[in-house]
């Protein structure tokens, strides 16, 4: 089967980049040009995604408003022969078909796919974490979908990290197959203390999931904070069927981190078109400068 929807679950509150989230979504923090957001549509659109499911919360209705048309601000730019705006915000607005679905209870990233599951319905599908950015020449998206064509199994897109730091992720035990830069999970772990694993694969911001998660998602039971935790629902969905972790190429940015924002802001800004060559010299500049 095709994998033709995505779910990007967009109803967190942002605590970590409070007070600026406190009125403004963490998704519509703005990186160069265009809010966070709009890269991971972007990235869907350009994998060849069929429609999007945001899932959200009360105070989030920006996100929405964003990729929808604006009447009288349209007519404001053609007043003001701004044609090159107007289209701009006419190809966003067109981008794909949205469709929004609401958490109304802050009970974890699993609820928030269970959410979605009368508009996803029977099929495989995709998730995106909305502050998970990935640079890479061929979008993250597109690799696990053609990996995903291939083996009509569940995927998780991991990451090397550091030692010191897979107690900040969820970590992949795996086995390598005979296709480059993949494994087969055999043990995920959620945030494990220190020497109880020898794996440094994180998993990130992307998934591949079949409709039988959304079964087990509900009869998950709640976590840490009283949330239904994906983890636990993707080692139950291990046991069914096949899984496999995919070690994407290119360059992830943790946009919900401060650090991992400004990183994003410099990574997108060095390579924009209009900006990146002046930048480049400033930071090269300011490099001199220390």
């Amino acid at each position: 089967m095709k994998v033709r929807k995505a779910v990007i679950p967009v109803a967190g509150l942002g605590t970590r980049f409070l007070p600026a989230t406190k009125a403004i979504p963490k998704e519509m923090l703005t990186i160069v040009d265009r809010p966070t957001i709009q890269y991971i549509v972007e990235e869907v659109v350009s994998s060849g995604i069929d429609q999007i499911i945001f899932v959200t919360s009360e105070g989030k209705s920006a996100i929405e408003n964003h990729f929808d048309y604006d009447f009288h601000l349209d007519c404001v730019l053609k007043e003001k022969n701004k044609r090159n705006l107007c289209e701009e915000l006419d190809s966003i607005s067109n981008l794909i078909d949205i469709v929004s679905v609401r958490q109304k209870k802050p009970l974890g990233l699993g609820h928030a796919i269970w959410t979605a599951r009368h508009v996803v319905g029977n099929e495989p599908f995709m998730v995106l974490l909305g502050d998970d950015l990935v640079l890479a020449e061929t979008p993250c998206a597109k690799q696990m979908l053609d990996l995903f064509d291939e083996l009509q199994e569940p995927i998780v897109a991991v990451q090397r990290v550091s030692k010191e730091q897979t107690h900040q992720y969820g970590i992949v035990e795996g086995e390598e197959i005979d296709r480059e830069r993949t494994h087969m999970v055999k043990r995920m772990v959620e945030k494990p203390a220190p020497g109880t694993t020898d794996s440094d694969m994180a998993i990130i911001g992307r998934y591949i999931l079949t409709p039988e998660i959304f079964d087990l998602l509900g009869r998950t039971t709640p976590g840490h904070g009283g949330e239904i935790q994906l983890t636990d629902a993707l080692l139950a969905l291990k046991n069914l069927r096949s899984m496999y972790a995919y070690e994407f190429e290119g360059t992830r940015y943790d946009a919900g981190d401060k650090l991992g924002y400004l990183k994003a802001i410099l990574a997108y800004g060095m390579r924009h078109e209009k900006l990146g060559s002046d930048l480049k010299e400033h930071i090269k500049e300011l490099a001199a400068g220390l």
